[in-house]
């Protein structure tokens, strides 16, 4: 029978520069897997995170095996790209952080002494190995669990893209179901036979099958009165065992979940569950947390699922990249409908062997999570064009649509467009649906603008699913403001903004599904942002998962059936004035307020609940929300004077980006250009090596483009011409801008 070792324990570890130890090296530093070298520097801001080798070494003995087992080494995740060597002896190379490889180390590994496992973890810059660029931090090392798996020579196949040599799938026939259970057998014998299991939630047999064990052969089993998987309303699971069976003993054995479905997407009426419309309301996630990095425990992943569970989604994005198996059971378990994708993001790399790894991390995807009910759709990319456009990136595209649905014929395609991507264009008719990243109300336009542009396209294009795949503003909490506006960082705005989205997806069901971004935030080593250094602040959870921002709330009242109060502006503790406004969260029909113990007052509505003047009458005023048996009770204090660590001193004022143009002229119409000196000609990373250089730029971006950005967000296309980066973000852009911007540059000198 099949042996599974976890090999997470005593490793050695160094990111110094060096040859690759041929002996245990005693004097590098103990780490347990999973491990990350980026937990700090790659969360501290300065876009300055060690990226290069990290070495493992571990020695481990030789197991006990059967004459003919094989003995295999699992790693779930090393980033980016990975070099194993056993006694000094490379066995494999692996290109790709994100999923799981394996390699047959049995005639590598010697019985008579310990065996040395050095790994070299290298998160440097690849042209070859996705991502190119994004707006996250790529966390090296071994950051996802190791294991050695021992199995006879005849065992379920190990050696296809790291699946398990298992694949089901269910088609529903009335109140019944029909399963196809394919196996995978490396070195069947003539009298084998594979036996495929379904159990039920009680451990009860519902179906089984004997068939031959074949290399491949393929189980139809019929589950009579089947209880179907319902999303988070009743994630119903089966259990699936396929045994490899020879005469009367049990050689080898692998296992998945189960859940009975079927789904369709309606352009017009949205996303369908068995039959039952279910519109898609939830957010995305990315894989790290505050000192962690990425190297996150299953109990971390279980935490995370917890607080997505709380908040009442029925969705999750799992963005941009592959996530850990733990998370996905997770999913299943509680019912999430989850969109998985490759990290084909922000930037295409023209090399065709760039893009044989996106296949291949495509094909790894749903190779690894076939089984998984809750993944109902691949994501093949995410703003790939906010680097530019081209007939090679259409192919690429195409190609990646045609690969996934020759994999899985049995779930469909999407892709998350860049906001400028206009509606017309031809990328928007690869995928079998599509969703769009708008920022309207954060980086540029308002607040309203998002109703208005998907009314436009659901309206344009009727028979064409659209959804949101990103939407959300950043909020400090630390930032407080009586007069919220875009760019501020205040936790006030940005509570603004999730009350408008939130109120305008709900009257809309024909969006197939919405992703909020973030539900937690996350590390962006280049960002400096909202008066924190390293972070994407737009998640609705902190990034140590300890404090649920008031926006969390505001979904929570929306898409939650688990009655509570809250009341917002807590952490505005201190408020120089006789009277406030005190708002609160529920998803009750009436909340009563009381003030220091007495009532103030009770209304009905949906939602949102703001009681206005209530009086500051002592220093110390504490204000009661009340629900039925649900109370949530805040202490404010009276002060004479605001509280300066509310404001944030380098807030952006975005109504003053038109003051750029002011000096424009309009016969400014040649570029001339003095090599000595900085120009549109030059790539934004030279340019934001000079800190006058990159304060014009950024200035001058702003106001062409109209967006709230910062040198951090541009330096994410370090490597575009300023001119080109410029008229692939803004494609009229007037030239007067661009000469204007031109000339402010040359008289920089390098």
């Amino acid at each position: 029978m099949r042996k599974i070792y976890y090999l997470n324990d005593d490793w050695k570890f160094s990111k110094i520069e060096q040859e690759r130890p041929t002996i245990l090296p005693e004097e590098w530093e103990d780490v347990t897997v999973p491990h990350t070298w980026n937990n700090i520097d790659g969360q501290d801001g300065g876009s300055d995170f060690h990226r290069g080798i990290g070495y493992y070494a571990k020695e481990i003995g030789y197991s006990s095996v059967d004459p003919g087992d094989r003995v295999y080494l699992e790693f779930e995740g090393v980033g980016n790209t990975a070099e194993v060597y056993v006694n000094d002896k490379k066995i494999i190379r692996h290109e790709g952080g994100f999923s799981t490889f394996r390699v047959d180390v049995t005639e590598t590994l010697q019985k008579d002494r310990t065996n040395l496992i050095v790994v070299s973890a290298d998160n440097s810059h690849q042209d070859n190995v996705y991502p190119q660029t994004a707006d996250f931090t790529f966390y090296g090392g071994m950051y996802r669990d190791v294991k050695c798996i021992v199995v006879p020579e005849t065992h379920f196949d190990l050696d296809f893209w790291g699946g398990k040599g298992l694949t089901v799938s269910s088609k529903i026939d009335g109140e019944h179901a029909w399963v196809s259970a394919e196996t995978f057998i490396t070195n069947p014998q003539e009298t084998d036979q594979v036996v495929v299991t379904i159990y039920d939630e009680s451990e009860q047999i519902v179906s089984e099958s004997y068939l031959s064990a074949n290399e491949k052969q393929t189980h139809s089993l019929f589950v009579q009165n089947a209880h179907l998987w319902q999303g988070i309303e009743d994630p119903y699971l089966y259990h699936v065992t396929a045994s490899l069976v020879r005469n009367n003993d049990v050689v080898d054995e692998v296992s998945c979940l189960l859940g009975i479905r079927e789904f369709h997407v309606d352009p017009q009426k949205g996303f369908f569950l068995n039959g039952k419309s279910m519109p898609l309301r939830g957010v995305s996630r990315h894989q790290d947390k505050c000192g962690i990095g990425n190297a996150l425990t299953e109990a971390d992943h279980w935490e995370d699922a917890l607080i997505i569970k709380e908040i009442g989604a029925n969705t999750v994005r799992l963005a941009h990249y592959q996530h850990n198996q733990a998370f996905y059971d997770a999913c299943d378990i509680l019912g999430f409908v989850v969109w998985a994708e490759i990290p084909f993001i922000s930037a295409m790399n023209a090399d065709p062997s760039a893009h044989v790894n996106a296949r291949s991390q495509m094909q790894e995807l749903i190779v690894q999570n076939y089984n998984h009910p809750s993944i109902c759709f691949w994501g093949i990319s995410n703003e790939i064009t906010i680097s530019g456009d081209s007939e090679q990136l259409i192919e690429n595209l195409k190609d990646l649509n045609e690969l996934t649905h020759s994999l899985d014929n049995t779930r469909l395609t999407t892709m998350a467009q860049v906001s400028m991507l206009p509606m017309e264009s031809e990328h928007n008719q690869i995928t079998d649906i599509v969703s769009y990243n708008h920022y309207f109300g954060w980086y540029f336009g308002e607040i309203e603008e998002n109703d208005q542009w998907f009314d436009a396209f659901h309206t344009k294009y009727p028979e064409r699913a659209i959804g949101i795949s990103e939407y959300g503003c950043e909020a400090n909490i630390r930032i407080h403001t009586d007069n919220p506006g875009r760019g501020d960082y205040s936790e006030e705005y940005q509570a603004i903004y999730h009350e408008h989205l939130a109120q305008m997806i709900e009257e809309r069901p024909w969006l197939w599904a919405t992703h909020n971004w973030n539900m937690f935030d996350f590390g962006a080593d280049n960002r400096d942002e909202g008066g924190v250094l390293g972070r994407n602040n737009k998640g609705l959870v902190t990034l140590d998962r300890k404090i649920k921002k008031d926006s969390f709330y505001i979904y929570k009242a929306y898409w939650s059936n688990e009655p509570f109060v809250h009341i917002a502006g807590r952490r505005y503790a201190e408020r120089p004035y006789d009277k406030m406004d005190v708002k609160v969260y529920s998803n009750q029909p009436s909340v009563t307020l009381s003030v220091n113990g007495k009532e103030f007052g009770t209304l009905e509505g949906k939602k949102v609940f703001v009681f206005k003047n209530v009086p500051l009458e002592n220093e110390f005023i504490q204000i009661s929300a009340q629900t039925d048996e649900w109370t949530d009770s805040v202490t404010f204090r009276k002060v004479t004077k605001s509280n300066p660590a509310y404001v944030l001193d380098d807030a952006v004022d975005m109504s003053n980006v038109q003051n750029w143009f002011d000096d424009i002229k309009a016969d400014q119409v040649n570029i001339e250009i003095d090599p000595s000196a900085y120009s549109i000609q030059d790539t934004v990373g030279e340019i934001l090596k000079n800190e006058e250089a990159g304060d014009v730029l950024i200035e001058a971006a702003r106001a062409i483009t109209k967006a709230l950005l910062k040198k951090g967000s541009l330096g994410m296309m370090k490597d575009r011409k300023v001119e080109e980066l410029l008229r692939t973000l803004v494609p009229d852009i007037p030239e007067v801008a661009v000469n204007h911007l031109n000339k402010q540059l040359q008289k920089i000198k390098k």
